[in-house]
């Protein structure tokens, strides 16, 4: 006796379904590794103060630092004048880039502008970046 034949219908439904599953495993991870370029990482609340030297920041540019298991950024807009601030921005929690030839920063999701003391210049963000507490210790910067 010969095993029943397998109807069209249900060779088609099974490739669909095994399709579909290995579509879905691909697109997985494919977008895992783009959400944690975006998404900064789930920090622990580790240590709450952070040293930079001073020499690390020149004028016009940005230095980043992980400050309590986020990203931040101290800035030097004047020379002697230094600003931290969290990287994170306050709209969906991406991570801002510097632009050095425009003295801003600019968050790749939605296109939020802020200036280099953290204030929105244009984009969606709700509010300010947060502004990080700076003093300067000798050769360090201590931030927090």
């Amino acid at each position: 006796m010969e095993p029943e034949p397998t109807a069209p219908a249900q060779r088609r439904t099974f490739l669909f379904v095994i399709a579909g599953g290995i579509g879905a495993l691909l697109a997985a991870a494919a977008g895992w590794p783009l959400l944690r370029f975006l998404a900064p990482p789930a920090g622990a609340g580790e240590g709450g103060k952070v040293n930079v030297p001073r020499a690390a920041v020149k004028a016009g540019a940005a230095h980043f630092f992980q400050y309590r298991g986020k990203p931040a950024a101290v800035l030097q807009p004047k020379p002697g004048e230094y600003v931290a601030i969290s990287v994170v921005c306050t709209h969906l929690g991406c991570v801002v880039q510097w632009q050095e030839g425009k003295g801003e920063f600019l968050c790749p999701c939605h296109g939020g502008r802020f200036s280099p003391t953290g204030a929105v210049l244009g984009g969606p963000p709700p509010r300010p970046l947060e502004v990080l507490p700076v003093a300067v210790d000798g050769d360090q910067l201590r931030i927090g």
